[in-house]
């Protein structure tokens, strides 16, 4: 009897699914996350984000659906994760060591350091000694907190405040205005919001670089983890892992500015093989050519064969559902890629509302162009609610940026947006459009009828751009603040 017994408890023990059996079983991945532009946001084009890319070609591989949950902070995710109520946990933490025994950690790929940020009118601090008794501010479940621990048995005085309330972005913005002195960031979220930011300073970090980490609960076995770190290993030696980082953080240092002599260089080798196909759908769709060629420079540089890793392509850098949606074929043929950019502005310029003047209407288009529909409207709901004026550029330009601080987008009905790229998008786009006015009116007189934030609607009797005026305009001695859209 007893032998029976023990015969069958191996026997079941053996039968027992693993957890990568059970998931591909149901069918179904489950990860909680939370909303970072390191780790997961809804794009113009849906769901991305470093890790949330990482994840969904996970999912693809296994063959099962990718189910997320979004999580308010860290303090959710890690409660999730610790009852084995989700597969993996996408939290932007490193492996530390208060969690062993309750998750694994399986390292992405990305190293990071905490570092302190100053408001640049603040002593800029050299040591952490030079911190203490000023308060530093962080927020909530970070891998700051060990680290600053970890320090205080050097410098006993360090103290810190923690922001429940706040992401990495609310931070930075809190310390950009001065209100925050000091606080610690990661240093990818930095960099990734830091052109935002011009008053914000790194300092100094508080410890050596860490790698940022997938969690699993504990209480599942090994099988899924093992298969992640396998297939991770895959994506390294395919070049898809450096493909993702590069279209995720391979930019940041080149984020700043284009010289006006590249763009000038390009008016006069690239411009002319498409200025008659700018031409052409421009007056097709009653609209001024030099924008929409000024659009053209902005997504791709005048490259018809320009393509991202996300599949984004052409001169115009389409998506493929709006290729699809603007019958665009062939998204590789200049003249298909400028005729659905010229189409698809046409229509986002439809939708901004007829009572909007212009220029702040083609302004609008233009951020819709880029952002979408939904959180333009967001902004606007947002800048009206302030007491503000929606229907004018200037008064949304300063609430996009919002989009990206959990505070305020947890207000809105389409949720995190990259909200600072809009407004940079469009300013660029004038500037360019600035340019190309100048270049192609030689006896123009120097004034700037598009300077920023004008008020009066450019062109002959304040006609709109979309109605192809003669406009203007001088050129800038150097367009700055111009970030590549690849």
């Amino acid at each position: 009897m007893v032998a029976m017994l023990t015969f069958t408890l191996v026997l079941s023990a053996c039968s027992r699914p693993t957890t990568l059996q059970q998931i591909k079983a149901e069918g179904v991945l489950h990860v909680i996350t939370r909303v970072a532009p390191s780790i997961y946001y809804k794009g113009r084009d849906g769901p991305t984000g470093y890790d949330y890319e990482l994840v969904q070609l996970f999912a693809e591989h296994l063959g099962v659906e990718l189910r997320i949950r979004v999580a308010e902070d860290n303090t959710e995710i890690l409660s999730v994760l610790a009852q084995d109520f989700a597969h993996i946990g996408l939290a932007g933490l490193s492996g530390q060591k208060q969690f062993q025994g309750q998750m694994r950690a399986l390292a992405t790929g990305i190293e990071v350091e905490s570092v302190v940020v100053y408001h640049r009118d603040s002593p800029k601090p050299q040591a952490l000694a030079d911190l203490a008794e000023k308060p530093l501010h962080i927020v909530v479940d970070s891998n700051h907190e060990p680290q600053l621990e970890e320090a205080r048995i050097d410098v006993p005085q360090l103290s810190w405040q923690v922001h429940p309330g706040l992401d990495a972005a609310g931070l930075l913005a809190r310390v950009e205005t001065g209100e925050l002195p000091y606080a610690v960031v990661s240093s990818n979220e930095l960099a990734l919001n830091h052109v935002f930011f011009p008053d914000v300073k790194e300092a100094i970090p508080l410890g050596p670089p860490r790698e940022l980490a997938w969690l699993f609960p504990a209480k599942q076995d090994r099988s899924l983890i093992d298969a992640a770190g396998q297939f991770f290993g895959m994506l390294a030696e395919d070049g898809t892992m450096e493909q993702i980082t590069e279209r995720f953080y391979g930019h940041l240092d080149r984020l700043n500015y284009v010289g006006a002599l590249t763009f000038v260089r390009h008016t006069e080798k690239r411009l002319p093989k498409y200025e008659s196909l700018f031409r052409t759908y421009a007056d097709q769709f009653a609209m001024d050519w030099r924008l929409l060629a000024a659009i053209g420079y902005q997504e791709s540089h005048w490259r018809p064969r320009a393509t991202s890793p996300t599949g984004v392509r052409g001169l115009m850098m389409l998506t493929r559902s709006t290729a699809k949606y603007v019958g665009v074929k062939d998204r590789l043929s200049a003249e298909q890629s400028i005729r659905g950019g010229a189409k698809y502005l046409n229509i986002v310029h439809d939708q901004i509302p007829d009572r909007i003047e212009e220029p702040d209407r083609t302004w609008f288009a233009l951020a819709s162009y880029n952002v979408g529909f939904g959180h333009l409207e967001d902004a606007r709901i947002l800048t009206e609610q302030a007491g503000r004026n929606p229907d004018r550029w200037l008064d949304v330009k300063e609430f996009l940026p919002l989009l990206t601080q959990k505070e305020w987008y947890s207000q809105t009905k389409f949720g995190y947006a990259r909200g600072h790229e809009p407004v940079i998008y469009v300013q660029n786009i004038r500037r360019y459009y600035d340019v190309l006015v100048r270049m192609t009116e030689p006896a123009a007189t120097p004034d700037t009828l598009l300077a920023d934030d004008s008020s009066t609607p450019p062109g002959n009797n304040g006609e709109a751009l979309m109605a192809a005026p003669e406009i203007q305009a001088a050129l800038p001695e150097q367009l700055t603040d111009v970030p590549p859209t690849l």
